[in-house]
């Protein structure tokens, strides 16, 4: 820690889980880097919603190794160093496999997968030199179960998994953990246009899909909120989890209990 102050990183963060991460490290009073593929300007809005929180915003399209890598270092020089690592960047594509394109496979492993490499591979000496990190990968439970039609993403978040546990492996002796959170169904503006849309094309009401479509893997039929999400990354940054890494966290309302 430099001055008192610790420095965050949260990839794929102007909206849903990654937002509310990010404002959760704001809150705590670190610096945040924010990040998406959108140009600074189509994200003024959200950066306003910090008020004078040290907060910056780093354009780069993860799907691009090249940036995903440069990007830590941009963080780093912007701030001096970086402490947490978040790894939020993700996209879905759902299809029978056979109608999978190869290029919706790609990208969605590139920016799921490839990313939390590239961005570990380099943002883990800095954390080794300073012996103190934190790397927090955010998986799915579709990475610790399958659903149909899901295959590019289930088999991008079980890579996930894999490579959370091999890092923090690699990474025990270095006052650095490393771990995987894994939510079911989180309540997204992304999901709330779900809902409504297929309400529509199914002559539903958004109650029944709710409660028979999205939640039916669910036990609790609750969606997870993106706030709890962020308590949970919050808890992980803290002292008193210095002994959980490795570990992949679920948080589904009991999906995984199954």
């Amino acid at each position: 820690m430099q001055n008192g102050r610790r420095v965050a990183l949260v990839t794929g963060s102007t909206s849903g889980i990654g937002l509310s991460i990010a404002q959760k490290f704001a809150q705590m009073g670190y610096a945040v880097g924010l990040n998406s593929f959108e140009p600074a300007a189509d994200v003024a809005d959200t950066l306003a919603q910090f008020g004078n929180a040290e907060v910056r915003y780093f354009e780069a399209d993860l799907a691009d190794p090249r940036a995903a890598f440069a990007l830590i270092g941009e963080v780093t020089e912007a701030f001096g160093h970086l402490d947490v690592l978040v790894n939020n960047a993700g996209v879905q594509k759902v299809a029978p496999i056979e109608d999978m394109p190869p290029a919706d496979w790609d990208r969605i492993r590139a920016v799921s997968l490839d990313s939390a490499f590239h961005t570990i591979r380099a943002a883990l000496p800095g954390m080794t030199q300073r012996g103190w990190g934190r790397i927090i990968n955010i998986a799915s439970a579709h990475g610790l179960r399958a659903s149909p039609f899901k295959s590019a993403y289930v088999a991008t978040k079980h890579g996930v998994v894999g490579l959370t546990k091999a890092v923090a492996l690699e990474a025990a002796e270095k006052g650095i953990t490393v771990n995987a959170i894994c939510p079911g169904y989180v309540w997204t503006p992304l999901v709330a246009k779900q809902v409504t849309d297929q309400a529509r094309v199914h002559g539903l009401s958004e109650e029944e899909v709710i409660r028979n479509i999205f939640l039916a893997p669910q036990p609790t039929r609750q969606f997870v909120q993106p706030e709890e999400i962020a308590e949970l990354a919050a808890y992980l940054c803290g002292e008193m989890a210095r002994s959980i890494t490795g570990s992949a966290i679920s948080i589904d309302g009991g999906w995984t209990a199954k």
